[in-house]
């Protein structure tokens, strides 16, 4: 059956009716789940399975039957290392119906049809008794149900139903403790992630609202490849603290709680971010850990082991403030359900203060939700900024009639700071308007600059009082971008906006141009191979089924990545594919470009 679904073009901005399998959802998620970078992660397979035969040969020596509970199975793997190593029988939970309906079939394959039911069934909707889902309890708990942050995929409501509900009195958990570690640094590459800094520019000061300054942030974690940041790139104000610890073979609470952590300071500098990770022990003596620690953590003969679905947090704290060697602080993490947050205080404060920052922080000025970290890192890019300043100045006259088309941009400072006459900004979202107008009017300019809510294609010779745009100006970015092609909407705007421009207008940047670059990527390609066989279990079903829900559609489809995230060596030089000249309207015939790449080894 086939079904009619909306989608917006990003490049054009048109809404397109396309006819959609009723199952693409599910092929969509399927193709972009990390079933298959995770089973790639050797060191954690092998962790889970050692602590799993010991988990086993514990319960066994107290003579009981053991009864393993998996939660979040995936492919069923850990339920399948569970009976290699004696286990007498697994409850394997799998909420996802095609996951569990693909768990059943490699179950089936690899011989454990008879030792482990599939339960296709959040863990908190399990039934225990004759008739239910599971005849007995379980003395196993064997979960992966962790994200970068550890809590994120709700770990702890998940244990704590479970422990309340599906386990016996006592019980062996595989892992058997998670411990979150912080380290607190200075790092303006890092805050400016975070904060819009003051821009001076030619005849003002760019300044941030008061309430965006003060303003808490995002209340998302910030996940990241720390071992690709540059060392230089931080300034360490302590060693690694260790924060909290969560033990799951005894009863696990999801209640907010806070854990102070008392320490000095071993540099100079102004705290501003928390880095963070965390490391599983698989066995209650702590001899088998699996750690999500970067990599300038390790000694120089060990690398680090790869895993793109655990990588490391960064979170920002409220606000910044200074710190001196020796002092006494106080870093308190506050952990819910589901986050975790930092605040730093002086430690007579700190019970007080954990008391009062016990909510989960949110944006309350716009600016966090309007731009995502990457694109306040652009906004604080000096550099970046001083190009366009040059350019302008080349462009933009005093009797300019200047229309900038991006979302939430400073290039309408810009163009008031080079003497603009009149200056009007397009705003895709109510969000981003709120917000330039705040900005406007902290800098006492929104007078000067006209905020319309508009699409491109709507506007009227009214909105600009019956004048044309001599100046068509854009970095050009916009909210709903993922890909950079999707920037090309600054193209489908000027060619709605033609009739609106002068004969002798003026666009800014006048064209782009696509380029391609062969690599190879040192892990990255791990998300995207097959398994085939996995600690010696047979698990290709899952490939056939991810190959299926890639071929329906995604495989058609470039993937977004931080790219600089991801060690990886050229094998081509740059090619240039096509340029598009903003000057002229997007032609009607498609563009096409043919070539080949010379590939170096």
């Amino acid at each position: 059956m086939k079904v009619f679904c909306s989608r917006v073009n990003p490049t054009t901005g048109a809404v397109d009716w396309v006819e959609e399998d009723e199952h693409y959802d599910y092929h969509q998620e399927i193709a972009r789940s990390s079933y298959a970078d995770m089973l790639h992660d050797k060191d954690r397979n092998q962790k889970y399975y050692q602590g799993i035969r010991l988990a086993v040969q514990r319960v066994k020596e107290r003579g009981e039957e053991a009864i393993v509970l998996d939660i979040g199975t995936g492919t069923g793997l850990l339920s399948m290392m569970a009976l290699t190593a004696g286990a007498d029988f697994c409850y394997a939970i799998e909420v996802f119906k095609p996951m569990a309906e693909a768990a059943v079939r490699i179950v089936q394959t690899n011989g454990f049809r008879d030792k482990i039911k599939v339960i296709n069934k959040h863990s908190t909707e399990v039934t225990v008794g004759p008739d239910g889902d599971m005849k007995h309890k379980a003395n196993i708990l064997i979960t992966e149900l962790f994200d970068t942050e550890l809590i994120g995929e709700g770990a702890l409501p998940s244990y704590e139903h479970a422990q309340h509900n599906l386990m016996q009195d006592h019980w062996e958990a595989v892992p058997h403790r998670a411990t979150v570690y912080a380290q607190l640094v200075e790092s303006r590459r890092l805050w400016s992630w975070n904060k819009l800094f003051p821009l001076k520019l030619d005849s003002m000061e760019i300044r941030p609202p008061p309430e965006m300054e003060n303003c808490p942030g995002a209340p998302s974690v910030c996940d990241v490849q720390l071992s690709q940041l540059s060392l230089n790139d931080f300034t360490k104000l302590t060693d690694s603290l260790r924060v909290f610890w969560v033990d799951f073979s005894q009863q696990v609470s999801s209640s907010t709680v806070s854990h102070p952590v008392h320490f000095a300071p071993i540099a100079d500098g102004t705290a501003q971010v928390v880095l963070s990770w965390w490391d599983i022990d698989m066995d209650p003596e702590g001899t088998i850990t699996c750690t999500m620690k970067p990599s300038w953590t390790y000694p120089a003969t060990q690398p680090a082991p790869w895993r793109d679905h655990w990588m490391q947090c960064v979170y920002f704290l409220p606000e910044e403030r200074p710190v001196t060697q020796h002092e006494k602080l106080c870093l308190t993490a506050h952990q819910d359900d589901y986050c975790v947050w930092y605040t730093l205080t002086k430690p007579s404060s700190a019970v007080e203060h954990s008391q009062l920052s016990i909510e989960r922080p949110a944006c309350s000025c716009g600016a966090h939700i309007t731009w995502n970290r990457s694109r306040f890192g652009e906004l604080n890019d000096r550099q970046r900024m001083g190009l366009y300043m040059q350019a302008l100045r080349q462009v933009l006259t005093p009797s300019s009639v200047c229309l900038c088309v991006s979302d939430g941009s400073l290039l309408p400072f810009l163009a008031h700071s080079v003497g603009a006459a009149q200056i009007y900004t397009l705003e895709s979202s109510s969000m981003s308007q709120h917000l330039m107008e705040k900005l406007f009017q902290a800098n006492q300019i929104e007078n000067k600059i006209g905020v319309l809510r508009k699409s491109a294609d709507s506007l009227t010779a009214a909105d600009l009082q019956d004048r044309k745009i001599s100046a068509l100006i854009g970095e050009p970015f916009f909210t709903t971008s993922l890909l950079p092609w999707h920037n090309l909407y600054f193209w489908y705007s000027r060619t709605a906006l033609s009739d609106n421009l002068t004969k002798d207008f003026t666009v800014f940047p006048l064209h782009a141009s696509l380029y391609v670059l062969a690599v190879e990527f040192k892990d990255l390609w791990r998300i995207r191979s097959p398994c085939g066989i996995c600690e010696g279990f047979d698990v290709s079903i899952m490939d056939d089924m991810i190959k299926n829900s890639l071929n329906f559609r995604e495989s058609q489809e470039a993937e977004p990545h931080p790219l600089w995230e991801y060690p990886c060596r050229a094998l081509s030089e740059p090619t240039k594919l096509m340029t598009f000249d903003f000057r002229e309207p997007v032609p009607a015939d498609e563009m096409r470009s043919e070539g080949s790449l010379n590939l170096t080894w």
